[in-house]
């Protein structure tokens, strides 16, 4: 009974350390720098997220055209991950900065652009078991954040239509 229990209690102990193990991070230690130095900075934020973005697209376009191997579907599937994981926090950045009323336009028509080409990448990528879940998130991910994006841009260019005064800001400070 005390083996058993001892055998329990240490597998209840390892549980939490193989979780934390298995948890990638989808930027570099100096991209997170680079996003700590941005700070608030709505435009800087944006633009360095879709610019990693950009990054890593480029890297799963050099992935789609090499030899299919085990090793392969492993690093496809990682980077998918990571891609999909990004959008995620670009698509959260892009809520906290609207709700705030802060002035992305400038930000909006390259991250559209972007994102085509982001989608148009994800389309080609065949499936294949190993990576298909990955895809799935990437794609939906890379949906989801196109239909957000024309959505604050057009309530952006509505919104500074109607308040010109506050063209520029970083966020509404009611008065």
């Amino acid at each position: 009974m005390r083996t058993l229990t001892t055998f329990l209690l240490c597998l209840l102990l390892a549980a939490p350390l193989y979780a934390q193990k298995n948890k990638r991070d989808p930027l570099t230690v100096a991209q997170q720098d680079q996003i700590a130095e941005a700070g608030i900075s709505p435009l800087d934020r944006l633009n360095l997220y879709v610019k990693f973005l950009n990054e890593h697209a480029d890297t799963i376009q050099g992935l789609i055209r090499r030899a299919h191997s085990t090793a392969w579907v492993h690093r496809m599937d990682d980077e998918l991950e990571d891609f999909a994981a990004l959008m995620d926090e670009l698509s959260s950045n892009l809520d906290l900065y609207a709700d705030r009323k802060a002035d992305i336009r400038k930000s909006m028509k390259p991250m559209n652009e972007s994102i085509g080409r982001w989608q148009s990448m994800l389309k080609s990528i065949s499936k294949e078991p190993g990576f298909e879940v990955s895809l799935e998130d990437a794609t939906d991910s890379s949906n989801d954040l196109a239909a957000q994006a024309k959505q604050v841009a057009t309530d952006q260019e509505a919104y500074f239509k109607a308040h010109p005064d506050q063209k520029g800001q970083d966020r509404y400070e009611p008065k």
